[in-house]
C-alpha cells in the first residue's frame, strides 16, 4: 500500500523548512529510521529518516522548495508489517512517524501530542543530539547514485559557485569534499550561470536563517527599548595572562582565547549586576530573574547570524568556557548547530572584534536584557602608570533593554567587566 510522509513538526514553533537534499531517489527500497532527506528550517539543517520501511514511490517535493509543516514530500509502498507505527494496512488509526526528537508524535486515536527534543550534554556543557548520526556516502557521487559527503556551507557554496560535488573529489577525511575542493573545482570547471554573470542585480528569496534574523531583529529593535554605554580598556594583562597560561603544562591543550577570559568576566559581573540577567515577560506582567547564564555566543555563518548558547556558562571554569566555546564555533561553521542549541540565552556576547570593528551598537536578542560586543585589540598609546607607553587596548559595548537595565546597573556591569580585563587578579576577588 501506499502511505505519504508530510512534512513533520521540526518543533520551536517553525512551520516550514527548505528541502536541501534528497538521499534517495524513486525506487530505492529503504529501511525503517534510514535518512532519506535533508531540510533546512530558519534555524539549522536536519536530517529526517524514514518513518517507513518499503520502496519509494515518488518525491514530491524538488531541492529547494519550500515546504509548509503537513504537506506531503515523499510517498512509500510498503506492506502492512512495514509500517513504522505498527499498524496494519488499513487500520483507521494508522499513523505517521516524524523526525526522531522532534515534533508532533501522535496517539492512538490520531490525536498529535507535543515531543520534546530529547539529548544530552557533553563534558563541555554543550548540548548534544540523540539523533542517530548521518549515514555516509562515497564522494564518487557520480559512479555509485550516492550523494557526495559535504557539510551544509559547502553544499550552499557549491550551489552558488555552480559545482556539481558529485564532480568533485574530496580531500577531507575519508572523502570529505572541503571548501577549497568546490573553490579549486570552480576555478577549472564550469563558471556559475544560474545568477547571470554580468547581469545588474540578482533576486534571491528571503528563507532560512537570514529570514529569522530578520524577524529577530525587527521585533526586538521595536519591542526592546534599546540603549548603549561604551568603555574603552587597557587589556594588555589579559593577553599577557593568556599567553602564560598556554605555556602551563596544566592549560597547554585548553586553547584558552581572548573570548573565553570575556565570557568568564561577564559571568563574574552578572553575579554582582543581576538585573542584566533577566527577561521582560510581557504576557505575564512579570520580570523573570534568571539565577542561571545560558551565554549566547553570536556566530556569523554562511548561512546567516545565528546565536547559540552555552547552558549553565557560570558554573564552568575558564578552561572548560574555552572547549565549549570551540566546540560552539565548530558547529556553527559545519552547519550542525541544532535548533534546540539556539534557543534559552539569558545574556549574550557578540565578537565585532574578530572583522576588525572597534566597537558598534549591537541589537539585543529577542527575549534578552543585555548583549556585550567585543571590538578589535590593537596597541595605542595608552596612559601606564604615570607615562605614555604603547598597550593593548579595546572597546567594549553594552547593549540593553531599558525596561529591565537602568543606566548606572550598565555602568556597573560594564566597569566590572573592563576592570577583570584590566587586571585579571581582580576576578579572585569575585570568586
Amino acid at each position: 500500500m501506499i502511505k505519504v510522509f508530510t512534512l513533520p513538526d521540526l518543533g520551536e514553533g517553525l512551520t516550514e523548512s527548505e528541502i536541501v537534499a534528497w538521499r534517495v531517489a524513486p525506487g530505492d527500497t529503504v529501511t525503517l529510521n534510514q535518512l532519506i532527506a535533508e531540510v533546512e528550517t530558519a534555524k539549522a539543517v536536519v536530517e529526517l529518516p524514514s518513518p517507513f520501511a518499503g520502496v519509494v514511490a515518488e518525491l514530491h517535493q524538488q531541492p529547494g522548495t519550500i515546504v509548509r509543516v503537513g504537506d506531503p514530500i515523499v510517498s512509500f509502498e510498503v506492506t502492512g508489517a512495514e509500517s513504522a507505527d505498527g499498524d496494519g494496512p488499513g487500520n483507521p488509526g494508522e499513523r505517521e512517524a516524524v523526525l526522531v526528537g522532534y515534533g508532533a508524535a501522535v496517539e492512538r486515536g490520531g490525536r498529535p501530542r507535543r515531543r520534546e527534543r530529547t539529548g544530552a550534554t557533553d563534558a563541555t556543557g554543550t548540548a548534544t543530539s540523540t539523533t542517530a548520526p548521518a549515514a555516509v556516502s562515497a564522494p564518487s557521487g557520480a559512479a555509485t547514485g550516492e550523494r557526495p559527503r559535504s557539510t551544509p556551507p559547502v553544499r550552499t557554496l557549491a550551489r552558488t559557485l555552480g559545482v556539481d560535488l558529485t564532480q568533485v573529489a574530496g580531500s577531507g577525511p575519508t572523502g570529505l569534499i572541503t571548501r577549497e575542493d568546490v573553490e579549486a573545482h570552480a576555478a577549472t570547471g564550469t563558471r556559475p550561470t544560474a545568477s547571470g554573470l554580468g547581469a545588474r542585480e540578482t533576486r534571491s528569496p528571503i528563507r532560512s536563517v537570514r529570514k529569522l534574523t530578520a524577524a529577530a531583529m525587527v521585533q526586538s529593535a521595536f519591542t526592546a527599548p534599546h540603549a548603549t554605554e561604551f568603555l574603552t580598556v587597557d587589556v594588555t594583562a589579559t593577553l599577557e595572562l593568556i599567553d602564560m597560561l598556554r605555556q602551563d603544562r596544566e592549560f597547554a591543550d585548553a586553547h584558552i582565547g581572548i573570548l573565553a577570559v570575556v565570557a568568564k568576566a561577564l559571568c563574574l559581573a552578572v553575579a554582582r549586576t543581576p538585573e542584566v540577567n533577566t527577561h521582560w515577560d510581557e504576557a505575564a506582567g512579570e520580570i523573570v530573574q534568571f539565577h542561571y547564564v545560558n551565554l549566547g555566543i553570536a556566530a556569523a555563518t554562511p548561512r546567516g547570524l545565528i546565536v547559540p548558547r552555552i547552558p549553565d556558562a557560570d558554573r564552568l571554569g575558564l578552561a572548560d568556557l574555552a572547549a565549549a566555546l570551540a566546540a560552539l564555533t565548530r558547529a556553527a561553521r559545519a552547519g550542525a548547530t541544532s535548533p534546540a542549541d539556539l534557543r534559552g540565552g539569558t545574556i549574550s556576547i557578540t565578537n565585532i572584534g574578530s572583522f576588525g570593528i572597534d566597537a558598534g551598537t549591537p541589537i539585543l536578542p529577542p527575549g534578552e536584557a543585555v548583549i556585550l560586543a567585543l571590538g578589535a585589540i590593537s596597541p595605542r598609546p595608552w596612559e601606564f602608570r604615570g607615562e605614555i607607553a604603547l598597550r593593548q587596548v579595546v572597546t567594549l559595548s553594552v547593549a540593553f533593554d531599558h525596561r529591565l537595565v537602568d543606566g548606572e546597573q550598565a555602568a556597573r556591569f560594564l566597569t566590572d567587566v573592563a576592570g577583570m580585563l584590566a587586571n585579571p587578579a581582580r576576578a579572585l576577588a569575585l570568586l
